[in-house]
């Protein structure tokens, strides 16, 4: 199945209320998380519970993704791939669909670099443009 991106969609269409509320507040509660607590703190979170067991259509895929952008986009923080894979996994797990949130680094012009992207099953949410430039360090869950 191709990548959601590539899926054709009306732009001019937004999205629904409700999702765009979910996802504010989730990158709202990532955008904490990760300038709050240790990632120990973090990756046993993302560890824990079960992983749902189908994955996200495309369509859902399309919208959970355009409704994180828009938020990391209009806030007057930085919402990096951190923030961002961190609400895509969490309201990919609050529909009880699969979601595997991957940390991965790079040495890019001299720099270590690191990344986050997320699957749902073998469909890309998010972060995933550049994923092929980085080692995978750790997968959640394990």
């Amino acid at each position: 199945m191709p990548p959601a991106a590539r899926i054709q969609r009306d732009h001019n269409r937004p999205a629904p209320p409700a999702l765009l509320a979910e996802a504010g507040a989730a990158v709202l509660a990532a955008s904490l998380a990760v300038r709050l607590m240790p990632f120990r703190y973090l990756a046993q979170r993302l560890s824990r519970g079960e992983n749902g067991a189908a994955q996200a259509d495309a369509e859902t895929v399309y919208w959970l993704r355009r409704a994180v952008l828009a938020w990391a986009r209009r806030l007057p923080w930085r919402a990096l791939c951190f923030e961002q894979g961190l609400a895509a996994f969490a309201l990919l797990r609050r529909r009880r669909l699969a979601a595997t949130l991957h940390y991965g680094a790079a040495t890019i012009g001299g720099e270590l670099k690191a990344h986050v992207w997320v699957t749902s099953g073998n469909t890309e949410v998010v972060g995933c443009e550049n994923k092929e430039d980085y080692g995978l360090l750790a997968r959640f869950p394990t």
